[in-house]
């Protein structure tokens, strides 16, 4: 027999009773029912029920054990009776009666339960990596995280892509983030950066021929970690494609993501239409660029109904260049409370409030609802009748309003659309919806300092070529894409510029006069000047993928080794202070804060 197990704790049945068995695992929890012990014994595949009576010659063994010990038991599997038959559980209809059992790894006072659903800060989680990952859910997340991982592969090769390696150790990039400088030793004072992304490599292995590239990549950014951003590393599906438009990459992606979705979405619908949204509309209906489309609510651009009007605070703000009014829709939110509670979600934002009309059944019927509300009573009946047919609403619906310029109040208004949609129950939470944005503005200016950067990948290809970066960048729209999913971006893309000519006026209105980009990206510029082709592609975050399918609302749910909010790793002490060795040799100095 094998020194540890004969069989998983999943692998046992009715067709076993009788057999001499060993299993090996973790006491996920002990009973003492009547003087018989029973273990719940569990391993990566699952739970069998072990027990020992008095009788047993290892009764004195397994009084000793305590949870999370592993071991190992020799034993006989005896059918259930039929009245103890456990339908929950695949081993439910045996258990097996212990004979022998060796201690493999005995455990001491545990900082953290595995048995039961019990809640703990998320620093002891971390810190107790090891074991907070022992548990169900976290166990069934990795499992989902591996699975979600190879049906990628297997799609991506399918479809023609072989899998290609980057370096991991290269030259810093301008990806939109901070990059992790580290100093080389052999050139001292000078120092590599863990790639942001393979962006330069994939684009090189294209100018080298080989039309597909696919990788399974790790990334490295220096960011402000979120519930759904890790602070230091991550992973993506990485793919790049010579000779395609932008169609051509969405065609060739869109049924990999789909078909992992459809494979791992435990039922959930997978919309089959996916809208392509300019980023000027997305910002405008929704809020934001990665709208959640299961929410049914667009938002309106109404201040033509308030342009001189009565209530004047929106009046005297339209005056002023480029302010708007906009609607958010609330279709069965027509009653006073409803609307107090989304007037206080708008201070707790940081908003004075938010305006808002709702309607009610008025005495010619429907069709003339009466508004009621301060803004109603300030506008009068003409202008909140004309608001409600544009808006499309009824008797018992609402609106609710925010002025101002879009960027400081866009962010919000979204955020309430969210609200809204899930507390009326207008939200399908049953369901995958996906969306192209497309569109994007090349560029950005900063809003203090007015200086013009870019807003995107710096390595696209702008709309219109080397004519359109002839006029006000800020117009200049990028071959870019983002594809989003019930409110989170999960792929972000573009075609990329091949043209030198193009990279060098590009990068000039970013501020970067030619010798810097000669310096900064000449591997990637020389490739250009040697038969570039017309290429593009992009990158899928998989941990944000998997969160989605895991319905979970924290990424750190689905990373095996997460760093905390803090990018700190709890358990293995990162980052720590080098030694003054290691500093020498590098022929660094640290100085202090």
């Amino acid at each position: 027999m094998h020194p540890f197990r004969s069989h998983t704790c999943a692998d046992l049945n009715l067709s076993h009773a009788g057999h001499s068995v060993r299993l090996s695992g973790w006491v996920h929890r002990v009973r003492d029912h009547g003087g018989i012990l029973f273990i719940d014994l569990r391993d990566h595949y699952g739970v069998t029920q072990v027990l020992a009576d008095p009788d047993s010659p290892a009764f004195a063994d397994v009084e000793k054990v305590r949870s999370e010990w592993c071991i190992r038991i020799d034993g006989e599997v005896k059918a259930r009776e039929a009245h103890l038959v456990n339908p929950k559980l695949p081993t439910g209809a045996i258990e097996v009666f212990i004979r022998e059992l060796e201690v493999l790894g005995a455990a001491g006072e545990l900082p953290l339960l595995v048995f039961g659903d019990q809640e703990y800060p998320e620093e002891t989680r971390l810190r107790y990596r090891y074991l907070d990952l022992r548990r169900e859910k976290l166990q069934r997340n990795m499992a989902l995280r591996s699975d979600v991982v190879a049906s990628m592969r297997r799609r991506m090769w399918d479809r023609g892509f072989r899998e290609y390696q980057t370096p991991i150790i290269t030259a810093s990039s301008p990806e939109g983030a901070r990059d992790f400088l580290v100093p080389s030793r052999l050139h001292p004072g000078r120092f590599y950066a863990l790639p942001q992304a393979p962006q330069q490599f994939k684009q090189l292995i294209m100018v080298a021929g080989f039309d597909r590239y696919f990788q399974i990549a790790p990334c490295f950014r220096d960011e402000d970690p979120r519930s759904d951003r890790a602070p230091t590393d991550f992973y993506q599906l990485d793919m790049e494609m010579s000779f395609v438009g932008q169609q051509d990459v969405f065609d060739m992606i869109g049924p990999v993501i789909r078909g992992v979705f459809e494979e791992f979405g435990n039922g959930r619908r997978v919309d089959a239409d996916w809208p392509q949204i300019p980023f000027r509309d997305a910002m405008l209906k929704y809020g934001t660029d990665k709208p959640d489309l299961r929410n049914p609510i667009e938002m309106q651009d109404v201040s033509g109904h308030f342009r001189g009007g009565g209530f004047a605070i929106f009046a005297r703000l339209l005056e002023q260049d480029g302010t708007e009014i906009r609607a958010i829709p609330a279709p069965g939110g027509g009653s006073r409370k409803f609307c107090d509670r989304m007037n206080a979600f708008a201070q707790k934002e940081g908003l004075p409030g938010m305006g808002y009309i709702f309607w009610r059944e008025g005495a010619d019927g429907a069709d003339r609802a009466e508004a009621a509300g301060p803004l109603a009573k300030n506008i009068g009946p003409e202008r909140t009748e004309a608001i409600r047919r544009q808006l499309g609403l009824g008797a018992g619906d609402a609106a609710f309003f925010l002025g101002g310029r879009a960027a400081d109040f866009g962010a919000v208004a979204g955020r309430a659309r969210d609200v809204i949609g899930a507390e009326l129950g207008l939200t399908d939470t049953d369901r995958f919806a996906f969306a192209w944005i497309v569109d994007f503005p090349m560029y950005e200016a900063d809003a203090e300092t007015g200086r013009v950067d870019f807003s995107h990948n710096p390595f696209s290809m702008p709309q219109g070529g080397l004519e359109a970066l002839s006029g006000d960048p800020l117009k200049v729209l990028g071959h870019q894409y983002d594809l989003c999913c019930n409110g989170f971006e999960i792929l972000s893309g573009a075609i990329r510029n091949h043209r030198p000519e193009i990279m060098f006026r590009a990068f000039g209105l970013a501020g970067y006069d030619a010798d810097e980009v000669r310096g900064r990206f000449g591997g990637l510029l020389g490739a250009m000047y040697h038969g570039a082709p017309p290429h593009g592609g992009c990158a899928a975050g998989i941990d944000r993928i998997v969160m989605l399918l895991a319905d979970e609302a924290n990424i750190r749910e689905v990373i095996m080794f997460p760093m905390n909010q803090r990018a700190e790793d709890a358990m293995m002490g990162a980052p720590s202070v080098p030694a003054n060795e290691q500093l020498r040799e590098l022929g660094l100095r640290v100085i202090e804060p």
